[in-house]
């Protein structure tokens, strides 16, 4: 009677499971045809990455988007606008985020400076550029402005991450970095089983008790208190945007990158450290104000690299200053470009 009853259990689990798995794939099918890419898909050494050109076309550089680690083109939707009154833009998507291919391993930074390199190349994207970098973004601005300074014009860096916090993490930051990277490995597995996609449907529906309940038997208060915070973030962009971003995260593939960007940090930030020792270009560090005074150091330390830096404190923003002040990194972008 036991014997029967587990393989009932198992039947109904695996069923379950299959239910799941159509459901996925038939949103993924939906989401393809219903949010294209708005920009262009580049061959970058065989992986296609989605490159957004837009603004006014004038004779000063073009001002290019670094994305933060598992962020997308999107999230500089508000300043991307404003921006583009007055220069050229491009934002674009890493591998494995937003519209483009899945990533390959590693994700070392040095990798991630020459796939933007290529990108810029691959599309005639003219030279110099003005990078603007939001986070871990920073990193790969760093080590492409110091690898290839005749390329870079200027740089805005958005609250970096710490360089040397991140270069030899404290026992806390590693365990934080191995949550992380663990909720994205379980949000990886449950995106393809068709979880993550029902719980966010259910979320846009109006629903906020099951999607939490969801959030938190799979993968605890954390997995709970990180869909809450990053939907309080995704609410300050554009209302049209939302199903958007909904429909990446809904994505197996996003889950994965950033399970491998996040995993690259620690090597990612020490490359920098040791590697950056001056960065000939203008450079502004926009700190958030509610910044932590070892994040602050570490952004006056970065400042300095350039005979040009300078850090602004942006009072009222916190980490994604580019949604909750966009207008503060279009004046520091306006004040390079002229």
């Amino acid at each position: 009677m036991g014997g029967l009853r587990l393989i009932w259990v198992l039947a109904l689990f695996a069923l379950a499971l299959l239910s799941g798995w159509i459901y996925q794939r038939r949103g993924a099918a939906r989401d393809s045809q219903k949010f294209p890419p708005p920009g262009r898909m580049v061959d970058v050494d065989g992986i296609r990455l989605h490159a957004h050109f837009s603004g006014v076309k004038t004779s000063g550089p073009l001002v290019v988007f670094e994305a933060g680690i598992a962020a997308t083109s999107l999230s500089w939707a508000l300043v991307q606008d404003q921006i583009g009154e007055f220069a050229r833009v491009l934002s674009y998507d890493r591998a494995g985020l937003g519209w483009s291919d899945p990533c390959p391993a590693p994700r070392a930074v040095a990798r991630l400076a020459d796939e933007l390199r290529r990108l810029l190349a691959a599309t005639g994207a003219p030279s110099p550029r003005v990078i603007v970098a939001h986070s871990f973004g920073g990193l790969i601005a760093l080590h492409y402005a110091a690898r290839f300074p005749d390329e870079v014009a200027g740089l805005v860096l958005v609250d970096p991450v710490g360089v040397s916090e991140w270069a030899a993490p404290s026992k806390s930051h590693r365990a934080m970095l191995r949550r992380g990277i663990w909720l994205a490995r379980c949000g990886q597995a449950l995106a393809s089983v068709g979880v993550v996609r029902f719980a966010l449907d259910r979320l846009a529906g109006g629903a906020r008790r099951l999607p939490k309940m969801l959030a938190r038997a799979s993968s605890g208060r954390r997995g709970q208190a990180f869909l809450e915070r990053m939907a309080g973030e995704i609410q300050k962009l554009p209302r049209e945007l939302w199903p958007l971003v909904q429909s990446h995260w809904c994505d197996p593939k996003c889950f994965g990158a950033m399970a491998a960007y996040l995993a690259s940090l620690p090597e990612s930030a020490a490359a920098v450290l040791a590697g950056v020792q001056s960065i000939p270009a203008p450079l502004i560090v926009l700190s958030a104000g509610n910044a932590s005074a070892a994040q602050r150091a570490d952004h006056f330390r970065v400042a300095a690299l350039s005979p040009r830096g300078q850090v602004r404190i942006i009072a009222g923003a916190n980490h994604w200053i580019q949604l909750d002040r966009p207008e503060a990194v279009a004046g520091a972008v306006r004040e390079l470009l002229s």
